[in-house]
């Protein structure tokens, strides 16, 4: 058995990773380098100049105030504006620059994800919740793209900030300068309590944030069954409830946050408190100037400043971990179906489809057991039998959305496994038992990523796919929207539509899950005809439960339990028993 498609998807309390694992960030980040690296020196520049303007505060006060001296006023306060309008000039080209590569770079990773994601077997889907999805997706790509990024602009500025502040404020004053720090260690052990707290703080609301998500994208899209049944206040409670743990874990997260700002932030007013008192001391007893106390004090609040940010970046980037957790664990989920580094092109079939002894499990239950089975190019072949036995895990198989356990699938006497996926999945199309449609015209959902298609090619296709009459009807025809998920269409117009959009591709080989379960008997015929002139030479693979179409078949493989048991399925042609 494959232990790839028998991986669980990922549960949803995934574990906090250790700080190696940003690591993993680093190819997103590689391609915009140097870009990075402009913005990082431009930032650096602009952070110097900011330190200037407290020493040209003291000279002012101490050099032109004080004296009177009005050519020193102006030429300092000449000096200020420049500074002031140079370093605006380069904050705002390097936030330009910052905020064009991080762009990219959250596209690149949305960009990774969504490839990883479609790569995934069905069945990930069927037991992953969509709103948790939808949340690692939005929420925490953004987040780690957000924090990630600015910790680069963040960390080399601030470092410059802080030893810059240092220094001048040793030059100015050693004494004060003991005076302003002395309580800069308990401040960041205090933060550094609260950032634990936080952490995991944050890592719950995220948990109940997709819990709540998941439950309004499950009740949206069955709120036909919740009408239906007269559910509505059943529904708000469970709103209530799971918006209740919600905030819940809300207001302890935002108690916690006060506290991790306000008690450092008493301290280091009472350190400034410290500060005037000694400085004023000094200006009476006549041993330091106005302009001194000025400046130093304006250096002490800039040098807390940085270490805040610091201090901040280091919570963001334990936040970002709860992040980073949460879309690496859907990077590791394993794909069921995995291309061999040196696969074979592949275009179209000539000899037949052939089952090897195929053997297939899932969930711990055999599904197929040593099935053999050949389908000959060019046949029209039904699969017929009950619900649950086994015919859309065919469908599957042939289309390697999943590979068997034993034995393997041929096509011309190649194994699937050895073809390239993508040539594959052109020459066999699979058309599901309940097909999405998106938000568009019905000639954009048939002609969905087929780009080349003519407007003539649509409406043929339409045609062929018993579609004619329901487009004579609409007023817009072929523009009309079907619809979110196409629900403005019954269930057999979206099964036509989605017949019609596969057979505008022209596979060699086209397999329709139950195609016509919602259609009346002439429409269903009209659907099987317009299928075999659609594509006169394909092999068409119907799986169905509904005799009349087999009857239009010209092979037929039954499927029953004891023949499940066997391991055997029975094929014949002529009529279906």
């Amino acid at each position: 058995m494959n232990a790839a498609a028998n991986a669980s998807p990922p549960d949803s309390a995934t574990a906090i990773p250790g700080w190696r694992s940003y690591a993993r960030l680093l190819p997103f980040l590689r391609p915009y380098r140097r870009a990075l690296a402009v913005v990082l020196v431009v930032s650096l520049l602009a952070t110097a100049l900011n330190l200037m303007q407290p020493y040209l505060s003291k000279l002012m006060i101490d050099k032109a105030l004080l004296r009177g001296d009005m050519g020193a006023l102006v030429e300092i306060a000449g000096a200020m504006i420049a500074i002031s309008l140079g370093g605006f000039a380069l904050n705002m080209f390097a936030s330009y620059r910052y905020v064009s590569a991080s762009a990219a770079m959250l596209f690149d990773i949305r960009a990774a994800l969504l490839r990883h994601l479609q790569r995934l077997s069905p069945r990930f889907y069927a037991r992953f919740r969509l709103g948790d999805l939808m949340s690692r997706i939005n929420s925490d790509v953004s987040d780690i793209q957000r924090v990630t990024a600015d910790s680069l602009l963040s960390v080399l500025s601030n470092l410059l900030m802080l030893a810059g502040c240092v220094a001048m404020m040793l030059w100015l004053d050693p004494v004060m300068f003991v005076i302003g720090v002395v309580v800069i260690p308990v401040c960041i052990a205090l933060f550094l309590y609260f950032q634990r707290k936080l952490t995991e703080l944050n890592r719950v609301m995220r948990e109940r944030g997709a819990d709540l998500g998941s439950l309004l994208v499950d009740t949206v899209m069955g709120m036909r069954t919740v009408t239906s049944l007269r559910a509505e206040e059943h529904e708000i409670n469970r709103f209530r409830q799971r918006n209740g743990a919600f905030v819940s874990t809300m207001l302890t997260m935002q108690l916690t946050s006060f506290m991790a700002g306000a008690l450092p932030g008493t301290l280091l007013t009472a350190s400034t408190s410290a500060i005037i008192l000694y400085g004023g001391t000094q200006i009476i007893a006549g041993k330091m100037t106005i302009g001194t106390l000025v400046a130093f004090m304006t250096y002490q609040s800039r040098l807390f400043s940085p270490i805040q940010v610091l201090m901040g970046l280091g919570s963001g980037l334990a936040s970002a971990r709860v992040s980073l957790g949460r879309i690496f664990t859907l990077f590791d989920t394993c794909p069921d179906v995995v291309e061999r580094p040196a696969a074979l092109p592949f275009k179209d079939m000539h000899a037949g489809l052939r089952f090897n002894e195929v053997t297939f499990r899932h969930d711990g239950r055999t599904i197929l057991n040593s099935a053999n089975l050949f389908i000959p190019a060019g046949t029209f072949c039904a699969i017929v039998g009950p619900s649950g036995i086994g015919k859309s895990s065919m469908a599957d198989l042939m289309v390697r959305y999943l590979d068997p356990d034993e034995g393997s699938i041929e096509v011309d006497g190649i194994d699937l496994r050895a073809l390239k996926i993508d040539d594959l999945r052109r020459a066999i199309v699979l058309v599901d038992q309940s097909p999405h449609l998106f938000n568009d015209s019905l000639a954009n959902n048939i002609g969905f990523a087929c780009s080349g298609a003519s407007d003539e090619a649509i409406a043929k296709a339409a045609r062929l796919a018993g579609l004619a009459p329901l487009v004579a009807r609409l007023p817009e025809g072929l523009e009309t929207r079907a619809g979110e998920r196409g629900l403005a269409l019954s269930a057999g117009e979206r099964h036509r539509v989605a017949v019609a959009r596969a057979l505008l591709r022209r596979p060699s080989v086209l397999i329709l899950d139950e195609p016509t379960a919602a259609l009346d008997s002439e429409t269903e015929r009209l659907v099987a005809h317009g299928l075999r002139e659609a594509l006169p030479f394909a092999t068409i693979i119907v799986i169905t439960h509904k005799p009349a179409l087999a009857e239009l078949a010209d092979m037929v493989v039954t499927l029953g339990d004891e023949r499940l048991e066997a391991g055997q399925m029975s094929a014949r042609t002529g009529k279906a028993e």
